[in-house]
């Protein structure tokens, strides 16, 4: 059996949950391989919305099992939180989902120094979100992490060196923080931990996959943010291509299926950092407000601009993507025309490969202008409805990406969103 990979192929919030959602019904297990609780996947069904954060989104599929994989960093406080509100609302969570050993622990001291360390840039912040995610994956790679197989051994000595350390570096900045209450919540929030299943993850999804059980692995924010190929420095803290589900879950290249590239049919960003096609006029506003373009988990208002197929093209290639996914088709019924960027032009030249930096101030976004559908779709049931002009932008899009868009999501509900026959078109 091979491994599907569904990511976001632009900034993160392409709606991912929703999609990991409709698709997990195909798949025995759901793992998500990366990122911390920055990641915000809202789902809606049966009236109800649920914004999940570290926990895999398939866990609203009954009899799946759900793995937070080992790339993926855990505050347990956000994840008790997480999974008492789960817990109330019905889901078995405790039989469902089972966490990695390898994972690593956000600590209380992480989430001050998140913010101790964004005081000190001043004027170039990056724009985290302040949960401790950076300096966590920033521990790890220097081999001072705590993780949650080491709840089981010696933790407290463990933990007590890991804190002490953090509170040196704190003091050094200037900082006099008290943990008191915030370390009583955590080490309870531990203790809540240690009633789930603690696993070798990566031996339990290859075994899996020997005994022929299916995997979809889920990846949090999106490839323009991933640390060796996004918009760095205004990137997260790992690897959110395809082969971060490699490191992230324990599985050889060689098992990748499918790759599931999830993209809005415009684009937008959070937090600081360069964005070509961003939208400063009453369209971005339009756009921000149809979309509901604020942050699932912060609320921040997003930035939103037009499609880069540029960015698309590159995301694309790095993650090896199969099938395209496209949200929030919706969004643009009612404008009368749309416009997709197909290149940018760097100190009067056309560029169409993305290149080294973005924030180049001599980039401009080349666009091309498409006529609007002008047709309201959210209630349609198949793509024998879609108006000529939508097929027309699917057309158009497939072509400039050379991969076919096999899902069409025309509205949040689990319901509004449309499988298309490829076959007719690829």
């Amino acid at each position: 059996m091979k491994v599907d990979v569904l990511l976001g192929l632009q900034w993160g919030d392409e709606g991912k949950g929703k999609v990991v959602d409709v698709l997990t019904p195909r798949y025995d297990l759901v793992a998500r391989f990366q990122g911390g609780p920055n990641a915000g996947h809202t789902l809606e069904f049966e009236g109800k919305k649920y914004v999940l954060r570290s926990i895999p989104s398939g866990v609203f599929q009954q009899g799946r099992t759900n793995i937070i994989g080992n790339g993926v960093v855990l505050d347990p406080v956000l994840f008790r939180e997480e999974a008492e509100a789960l817990e109330k609302s019905g889901v078995d969570l405790r039989h469902l989902l089972k966490i990695s050993k390898k994972a690593h622990l956000i600590l209380p001291t992480h989430r001050l120094l998140d913010a101790a360390n964004e005081r000190a840039k001043g004027g170039s912040k990056i724009g985290t979100t302040g949960k401790g995610i950076g300096p966590t994956y920033t521990d790890k790679v220097s081999r001072n992490g705590l993780r949650v197989g080491d709840t089981l051994h010696n933790f407290k000595a463990k933990y007590e060196a890991a804190r002490n350390r953090h509170l040196d570096m704190l003091r050094a900045m200037g900082e006099e923080p008290d943990i008191t209450a915030l370390e009583e919540k955590w080490l309870a929030a531990i203790d809540y931990l240690r009633t789930y299943e603690l696993v070798d993850s990566e031996h339990l999804i290859n075994k899996a996959l020997r005994e022929g059980k299916s995997v979809l692995c889920e990846g949090a924010q999106g490839t323009m943010l991933d640390v060796d190929f996004g918009s760095y420095p205004f990137v997260t803290s790992s690897n959110t291509v395809t082969a971060g589900a490699c490191t992230g879950l324990g599985i050889a290249p060689n098992r990748i299926g499918e790759v599931y590239g999830i993209f809005k049919a415009y684009c937008t960003r959070v937090g600081s950092g360069p964005f070509p096609t961003e939208l400063f006029d009453e369209t971005g506003k339009r756009i921000r407000d149809l979309g509901h373009e604020y942050g699932a988990v912060t609320g921040r208002e997003r930035r939103c601009g037009w499609i880069d197929l540029v960015a698309l093209r590159y995301a694309i290639m790095i993650n090896g993507v199969t099938q395209l996914i496209m949200m929030k088709s919706d969004v643009l019924d009612d404008f009368d025309e749309i416009k997709a960027c197909v290149a940018y032009e760097i100190d009067g030249k056309r560029v169409d490969d993305f290149p080294f930096s973005i924030e180049e101030e001599s980039l401009k976004p080349i666009y091309v202008t498409l006529p609007g559908w002008k047709t309201p779709m959210s209630q349609m049931h198949s793509e024998e409805e879609f108006p000529q002009a939508f097929r027309d932008y699917i057309a158009f899009l497939e072509k400039e990406l050379a991969t076919p868009i096999t899902i069409v999501s025309i509205g949040p509900d689990r319901k509004q969103t449309i499988e298309r026959h490829h076959s007719a078109n690829a």
